[in-house]
């Protein structure tokens, strides 16, 4: 089963990212779950999604506690709670962040962690290039696909199209598909 942990805040689309993550992976033929995990937060508080997918059915409902892979889609959580609590020696992040790695002061945590399995990608500025908003969910997800094997770009694709029909849709396309090229290149 492939785990994956999302943290954001109030606003950025945390929920709406595990939702259409989990039909991604539907359409793909495969078994997934989306999980959102919220209280009374307003905009800007933490919030924190999980997605399982697998090949089977699956039969949890806890809350992901040793992630596959983190997605991170505001990195001022760094400094608010341990987001990589639980992560696995081979896991994956990927970080919503514009900023050279080692200016995020994430090494203790992730230096552990294979070659190449840190990803940053600024999210947010793709966000504002395409759509004039910095909501970085559908982004990261596009730079996901580049990511794993669990998930491809076409299926967020239409994921995406899925939660967003028309214009709103298919400018959250291009700026998942340019996240997905960066991420490629990284």
């Amino acid at each position: 089963m492939f785990q994956i942990r999302i943290h954001g805040r109030g606003g950025q689309g945390v929920v709406s990212a595990a939702e259409m993550l989990s039909i991604a992976a539907f359409e793909q033929g495969k078994h997934s779950q989306a999980v959102p995990s919220f209280g009374s937060e307003r905009m800007g508080a933490p919030v924190v999604a999980y997605v399982r997918i697998d090949d089977k059915p699956i039969e949890l409902r806890e809350p992901v506690l040793d992630p596959n892979l983190l997605i991170v889609q505001d990195p001022t959580l760094f400094n608010a709670i341990d987001v990589f609590t639980g992560l696995r020696d081979d896991g994956w992040v990927l970080i919503n962040t514009s900023k050279n790695l080692d200016d995020l002061h994430i090494g203790e945590a992730t230096n552990r962690l294979p070659a190449g399995h840190v990803i940053a990608v600024s999210a947010t500025e793709l966000a504002m290039k395409h759509l004039g908003r910095p909501t970085p969910n559908t982004v990261l997800l596009g730079a996901l696909a580049a990511m794993s094997d669990e998930i491809d770009i076409d299926a967020v694709c239409n994921a995406i199209r899925k939660k967003f029909p028309g214009k709103v849709g298919e400018a959250n396309v291009l700026a998942a598909q340019d996240a997905h090229r960066q991420a490629a290149a990284a």
